[in-house]
């Protein structure tokens, strides 16, 4: 009998068809999964300062960091992958290493082990997402692929949505590392299920990805967000902050030329072409970095300046988190194309009202109902709204071909906006000190700053799609 290698891309036997609806749920449960892993950790964030007291909050946000910089710099590498070696393959190699991941997270001795580990999830979410996304397109029929695709970004905002209070929970029960153990049998079931009701799907092969654009993408991002974030304890004007924010930012250049000409680009450069595009990505941009910063200043706020505990803070942010699975829900049911540039300029605008509202008046004194309560319905709402605008806007501008490649870059631009956000929330934080409220009001002015610009990203999405896209 003949054998075929691990990563054959030889046709595989054929197999019944699977239902779309178990389709669904198992791409949708993967998505969740990996969204969940941005929000549970903000809230267990805390509990990780108090299990390794002696390491500075700058070094500690690369727990969010370093998830963040390897999930959007492998995104469109994993779908080429996919593309090539098969999504069923990728996505079940990708569900394996997330599941062994979080597994090392929960039993990390150290904060330099938990970082590492931290990196492979991402790595492994960053494979999932477009595997899970092919897989579905190739199994929902035309008719309703509208509705499926909605149904499955909805994970992502029902995974902002869980992540406060369950995270909470897990950690007043338990501790921080119960927050990553929660995905092993979460994946073992993903498992099972993929090996048993979803088929492969080949494309056809296609070259393999760009590995040396993907290194230098993933390099010159770790690079700059790490001169970021370090450059507060370094000194600004010290030779190696210098050295790292200009070495990524190379790095990053020197990637995006050669993904110009390469066949099977880091980056899908070309796609940039359609200006609404490239638009809706600067947005997304500039809202991630927004977003991250303000979900994971939150909950340090309430337990460092206002005393409570973590339960107590996870139940606090997920008022906010609920408003922006119903605005997300709500805008890919209802929202015209036309209305996408209104909804993303009027939701950054709000947020960006009700942030500079809390850098004026949140003191020391807890005011949860007049002012904590308002900001996270306000902002939750923006948020939810903003990301499925941006999403819709971004997969609709571009041929059908490119539906999955558009969502994969839109979801790299806005995991590197989070990932800069959380880098000058941790800059913030480390010229300020945690000592009083005064360094997270920064944080919410630069939260403010982030969001308005990408209001004005927003507007001009009116402007490019009036232009024809192009």
């Amino acid at each position: 009998m003949t054998q075929t290698t691990p990563f054959s891309t030889a046709t595989p036997p054929p197999r019944r068809a699977a239902s779309p609806a178990t389709v669904m749920l198992i791409t949708a449960g993967a998505t969740f999964m990996a969204f969940l892993d941005t929000t549970v950790v903000n809230i267990a964030f805390p509990d990780l300062r108090r299990s390794f007291p002696d390491v500075a909050v700058s070094d500690l946000s690369w727990v969010v960091s370093s998830y963040a910089v390897l999930f959007a710099a492998l995104l469109t590498t994993a779908g080429r992958l996919a593309d090539t070696l098969g999504r069923r393959r990728i996505f079940l190699i990708s569900i394996s290493a997330f599941t062994v991941a979080s597994a090392l997270c929960a039993a990390a001795p150290t904060i330099e082990f938990l970082v590492a580990s931290r990196a492979l999830q991402g790595a492994a979410a960053a494979g999932m997402i477009p595997a899970a996304l092919g897989l579905l397109l190739a199994e929902v029929p035309a008719e309703r692929l509208a509705s499926a695709v909605g149904a499955w970004g909805a994970s992502g905002s029902l995974a902002t949505a869980a992540g406060p209070s369950l995270g909470g929970i897990l950690v007043e029960a338990f501790d921080w590392r119960s927050v990553f153990l929660i995905n092993i049998p979460l994946g073992l079931v993903l498992l099972w299920g993929t090996l048993k009701a979803v088929p492969e799907r080949h494309t056809g092969g296609g070259r393999l990805p760009d590995l040396t654009g993907t290194g230098a993408v993933t390099a010159g991002v770790g690079l700059l967000v790490l001169g970021l974030t370090k450059g507060s304890d370094w000194g600004w004007s010290s030779a190696g902050t210098y050295a790292c924010v200009l070495t990524g930012a190379a790095l990053l250049a020197l990637a995006l030329l050669r993904s110009r000409t390469h066949g099977a680009p880091a980056v899908e450069t070309a796609l940039w072409g359609n200006r609404t595009f490239a638009v809706a990505n600067v947005a997304s941009l500039m809202s991630g970095a927004a977003l991250f910063a303000w979900m994971l200043a939150g909950p340090l706020f309430l337990t460092s300046v206002w005393g409570y505990s973590v339960l107590s803070a996870g139940f606090a942010v997920t008022p906010g988190a609920l408003a922006s699975a119903v605005a997300a829900l709500a805008v890919g049911r209802r929202a015209k194309p036309h209305h996408l540039p209104y909804v993303v300029a009027f939701g950054m605008a709000s947020f960006a009202g009700v942030a500079l509202w809390m850098w004026a008046g949140l003191g020391a004194e807890p005011s949860f109902v007049t002012r904590w309560l308002p900001m996270g319905l306000v902002g939750g709402t923006a948020f939810g709204a903003t990301m499925t605008a941006l999403s819709t806007a971004a997969a609709a501008s571009v041929p059908p071909r490119k539906f999955a490649s558009g969502i994969g870059l839109t979801t790299t631009a806005r995991q590197l906006g989070g990932a800069l956000g959380v880098a000058a929330m941790a800059a913030i934080v480390a010229a300020r000190g945690l000592g009083g409220p005064q360094a997270f009001l920064d944080v919410f002015l630069f939260c403010a700053l982030a969001s308005g610009a990408a209001a004005v990203a927003g507007l001009g999405l009116r402007w490019a799609s009036r232009g024809g896209g192009h």
